[in-house]
């Protein structure tokens, strides 16, 4: 039976009232066609065929109820005494079937192959013909039925999509606020972790990695002349000349406190030299309001990020440098000892 047959019972535009269900045989089609069967009885649970097996012949119910599960969301159907399914099999021949046909009660089918269907074709053609007419109408209106269930399921899917897509948005926007500063707009230490996690799938082509730690001058002073609030523009006035040092694949982060810090691609030590100074005279060309005279500058110490390594070591080389730069009074730069990087 195709799937066409989960359609319910309803009447036709032109029926009456006392029309037979879709799939309900005329007593006189029903005694032609059993004619051309065999009889066979049924038990409760016996399974008459299985989804996908190979059709080979159709059934009558004579007596009992039979029960067609479709799956793909469609409804069982339940077929009593006069109703008929599997017809595509005399149909078209052997083909796959699209239900599973389970005897709900006791009862006594006729099961009609291809052969005895073709051989009853000769003996009653009006008949059989007007058993295919019905049956073939009955088909197209299913199809139609199939079509539609489909299309809302598809409806289904495509706002299920949206909802997903929806939700790895949101799921992302989040993703994105953990690892960011909320101040300043940074990257934090999440973000860093998660950029240094991923640097082994990014070439470098030829370019070298760098680390430079961004340390305020004196911003303890600053707070404590100027307020927090004023010291809360410092950081993010500096965090905006750090970010716009960073190229596409470098990262500028805050690192907490006044401590900022940028992964650079340089080609040598002298091109990471010109990056810090240029960021060290950016930060001493600002002026902030809330700062009064007070002006600002910054201590920077650099590191190359050679292998073997890793962060720690990296972050412990720039920040003995940044120390060292702190030393002299602030706003100065130091570059670590290179350690293995031609």
């Amino acid at each position: 039976m195709n799937p066409a047959e989960a359609l319910d019972g309803e009447l036709r535009p032109g029926q009456g009232a006392d029309a037979r269900l879709p799939s309900q045989l005329a007593p006189e089609e029903f005694r032609v066609l059993a004619s051309a069967g065999t009889s066979r009885a049924v038990l409760p649970g016996e399974e008459l065929f299985r989804r996908g097996e190979a059709a080979a012949s159709m059934f009558l119910i004579d007596t009992g109820e039979v029960r067609l599960s479709f799956d793909d969301g469609l409804a069982d159907k339940l077929l009593g005494p006069g109703q008929y399914f599997g017809e595509l099999a005399v149909f078209i021949g052997q083909h796959q079937r699209f239900a599973r046909a389970v005897a709900e009660t006791a009862g006594v089918l006729y099961e009609i192959t291809q052969a005895a269907f073709e051989a009853l074709l000769q003996r009653e053609p009006a008949v059989v013909a007007r058993f295919m007419q019905r049956s073939f109408a009955y088909l197209v209106a299913g199809e139609h039925q199939l079509v539609q269930h489909l299309k809302r399921r598809n409806e289904d899917l495509l706002q299920t999509l949206d909802t997903l897509r929806q939700t790895r948005t949101e799921l992302t926007v989040a993703q994105q606020l953990v690892r960011t500063d909320d101040l300043t707009g940074l990257a934090n230490r999440r973000g860093l972790y998660r950029y240094l996690d991923e640097l082994g799938r990014q070439p470098l082509d030829g370019m070298k990695l760098a680390l430079l730690l961004v340390d305020i001058d004196h911003f303890k002073t600053i707070n404590d002349r100027s307020g927090h609030l004023a010291g809360d523009a410092a950081l993010r006035a500096v965090a905006e000349e750090v970010r716009r040092l960073a190229g596409p694949l470098e990262l500028p982060c805050r690192l907490g406190g006044d401590e900022f810090a940028l992964v650079l691609r340089v080609a040598d030590a002298g091109e990471l030299a010109n990056r810090a100074l240029g960021l060290m005279g950016a930060i001493r060309s600002l002026r902030l309001p809330s700062l009064r005279e007070h002006r600002l500058s910054v201590s920077v110490g650099g590191a190359f990020c050679a292998d073997p390594g890793g962060w720690s070591a990296w972050y412990s080389q720039a920040d003995g440098a940044l120390y060292e730069a702190k030393r002299r009074g602030g706003d100065h730069w130091r570059l670590a000892p290179l350690q293995g990087v031609a």
